[in-house]
């Protein structure tokens, strides 16, 4: 008989654990060049140990993982699409957007630069192309770059391309894109977070070359939206705001300001800016 507690007793306590651990784990959204250049692996062990709470995420899109906030399949965001962010917010799907971090955006291509973009401010850089027809591969994701990249076209004065020949449109991540950009020779809008990772998994060779950048249109805000669970029920708001809390903190900031991948610095801390 106290076998038998005992065992009920142990399976009782098991499964309070696992109910608790599951309460624990906070599902997120990210964009890709979060994941590709390994920021979330350096912090996501800090944040369990620091507050308990697993964190899983989704790496896609920012537009796929807006809509992944959407649909209540996530509890909280960290995506670099401003506009489409403060809409989404707007729209009551967000209960706010902390700003957490930057980098930059930068125009890739053959070092034999074909259509002569090379130091152009990115406006007559994508003139240049378009008049060239160099190739140019995008996203084609609905993702924070594919977006920035459309937003470009437009800034520029141009139409932006569709279906003419030289434009690709990938429907792929960063890093596919960049690939397919350097088996293609053409050029293509990439983070330079992502960038530093390519050019890293080349051994410092690789195909494409930063051919423009510093442009103040080039500027990647990247911010944590908890999802509003006035629109959401399930969702886990109160680890949400605390994992925007986590990262707008000194300590994390200070983390992400010290990630580098081979001496160099890929992200750089912006909160409350």
């Amino acid at each position: 008989m106290r076998t038998t507690t005992a065992v009920c007793v142990a399976v009782l306590v098991l499964v309070a654990g696992q109910a608790f651990a599951a309460g624990k784990t906070l599902m997120m959204a990210t964009t890709t060049s979060t994941d590709d250049t390994g920021l979330l692996k350096v912090l996501a062990p800090f944040f369990e140990k620091e507050t308990g709470i697993e964190l899983k995420w989704t790496a896609t899109g920012s537009g796929k993982a807006l809509e992944l906030g959407r649909n209540c399949d996530v509890d909280v965001l960290l995506v670099h699409a401003p506009e489409a962010e403060k809409k989404y917010v707007a729209d009551g799907f967000g209960t706010g957007r902390t700003q957490i971090m930057y980098n930059d955006f930068v125009l890739v291509g053959p070092a034999k630069d074909a259509a002569k973009v090379k130091g152009k401010a990115v406006a007559e850089a994508l003139k240049t192309i378009a008049a060239a027809k160099g190739l140019f591969v995008s996203r084609g994701d609905d993702s924070g770059t594919h977006k920035m990249e459309l937003s470009l076209w437009k800034a520029a004065g141009l139409i932006v391309p569709d279906k003419e020949a030289w434009y690709v449109q990938a429907g792929q991540g960063m890093m596919a894109t960049l690939n397919m950009a350097a088996e293609r020779g053409g050029y293509a809008l990439t983070d330079r977070g992502t960038y530093i990772t390519y050019e890293a998994q080349h051994k410092g060779a690789p195909v494409l070359v930063i051919l423009v950048e510093g442009d103040a249109a080039l500027a990647n805000q990247y911010s944590v939206i908890p999802v509003n669970p006035a629109k959401c029920k399930n969702v886990k708001s109160d680890l949400a705001a605390k994992y925007a809390e986590w990262m707008a903190a000194p300590s994390t900031q200070k983390r992400i300001g010290e990630f580098t991948l081979h001496g160099r610095q890929l992200f750089f801390p912006n909160a409350g800016k």
